[in-house]
Order: structure tokens, then sequence, then C-alpha cells
């Protein structure tokens, strides 16, 4: 990282960690002097805001972190023979109590082949991808998880699908940069540290693979958002070359 990009960074995340720190010590300080003047019910407000805030901090530390690791040639992958039906399946489970209005639609044929890649940062991109379907759709929407043969030979696609606001064909690459966020309805609602999916596209691409966007009106305001991800299919010839590379 060269100095002036290093500084655009400190710079960036000085200002993300500035919102979520003003507002738990402002909502810490009216607790403490004005403990008795509040009722139950604000009382209540102003600490679930407080752990809202907390876990956003936390979030952006880690995503912070992730990033910090990606540059590092420390940061090496362990690939192993990946099922991703059981990830997927992993991923929901963990997803489901979080956004209990989402349906997740799980599309993964038995006969798909297990992928050659690190079964955790496999499981982080899933993770990413998935809950970003969840996050930024429209309330009672489903979400589909797909998977099939890629049109490129030796690789699977996995194809994560939701329904909220159109992301235009301009915001393609956008979206995958570094503390890029789009603007609208959606993700005003939702906090994020627009970190997500620039350290999704960059794990993949350690694990060979590759991520695209497609976004299609279905509707006035509605419209289906799709992001794949291509994983090799795990066999002898591929195993064989990854391990001669670590």
């Amino acid at each position: 990282m060269s100095n002036q990009s290093y500084e655009d960074f400190i710079s960036t995340v000085s200002h993300e960690l500035r919102t979520p720190l003003t507002s738990i010590r402002g909502f810490t300080q009216t607790m403490l002097t004005s403990w008795d003047k509040l009722d139950d019910e604000n009382k209540k407000k102003f600490l679930k805001i407080i752990e809202e805030q907390s876990n956003r901090l936390i979030a952006l530390v880690e995503n912070m972190l992730a990033v910090t690791k990606l540059q590092s040639a420390k940061d090496l992958m362990v690939f192993k023979e990946t099922d991703i039906s059981t990830t997927v399946n992993t991923v929901i489970t963990l997803l489901k109590s979080k956004y209990p209005e989402k349906i997740f639609d799980i599309k993964i044929p038995s006969s798909i082949p297990t992928i050659l890649a690190d079964k955790d940062k496999f499981q982080q991109v899933m993770m990413n991808l998935i809950e970003n379907a969840a996050k930024y759709s429209f309330e009672n929407t489903t979400i589909e998880i797909s998977a099939s043969y890629s049109k490129k030979p030796e690789y699977i696609a996995l194809n994560i699908t939701d329904v909220g606001i159109k992301i235009e064909q301009d915001n393609y690459e956008k979206i995958f940069e570094k503390f890029s966020r789009i603007d609208n309805p959606l993700t005003r609602k939702a906090q994020g540290s627009g970190l997500g999916l620039y350290i999704t596209k960059n794990i993949v691409e350690k694990m060979n693979g590759t991520i695209s966007v497609c976004s299609e009106k279905i509707d006035t305001d509605k419209a289906k958002t799709t992001f794949t991800v291509e994983f090799p299919i795990c066999n002898v010839e591929t195993q064989a070359r990854e391990k001669c590379k670590q």
C-alpha cells in the first residue's frame, strides 16, 4: 500500500469509527446524568442503541483487520475439498434467527461436485454474500442460493439472488471497491462499513475464483440482483497444483 493510499485508508477509517463511538458516548452520558429522569422504555431504547452501535464498531474493526490481513503475505490459504451444500446450510442456520422475515431457498443439486477452496474463507464469502442479500432486500422476500456447472470448464457457479433496489450497471465495479456504498433507501436503513464486498472479492480471487453482479428490473421499483461466484471443481489435478503453490 502506498503512503497516499495508507493515509486515505486511515482517514476513512477514522471517519467510520467516529460515528458509532459518538453515539455510544452520547447515549451513555445521557443515561449516567439523567438515569432517575428516564423511564424504563427509554432506558431500554438507549441501551439497544448502544448495543447496536457497539456491534457496528466490532464489525468495522473486524473488517479493517481483515483488509490489513488481505494485504499481508502471511494470509495463507489452506485449500481442501469443500462441500458447497454443507457450508451454505451452516450459513443459513446462523442467519435465520437474525433475519426471520426472509425466506432462504436453497437450490443446490446433490450431483454438484465439491470445490477446491479454503473452507473457512469460503464460509466467510458465503456469509458476506447471503447476509448482504438479506440486509439489502425488501422485507418478506426470498433469498435464493443456487449452484450449477459454470460455462467456464471445471468450475462451479454459485448464485445468490435477492429482490431489492436495482444496482445500476455503472456501479457494478464500484461496489467492490474499498469503503464503497450505493446510496438508496435500503442501504441508508442498513448500517455497513463498505468493506464487505471488497474483502469478499479479494478472498474469492485468492481462491482462484471470480465474482460478478447483475441487477435487472422486475417491476417499477423492484429488481432482482444476483451475485455470482465461481470456484474450481476439486479433482486430483487441481489439488496437486494448489499443493505446489503452498
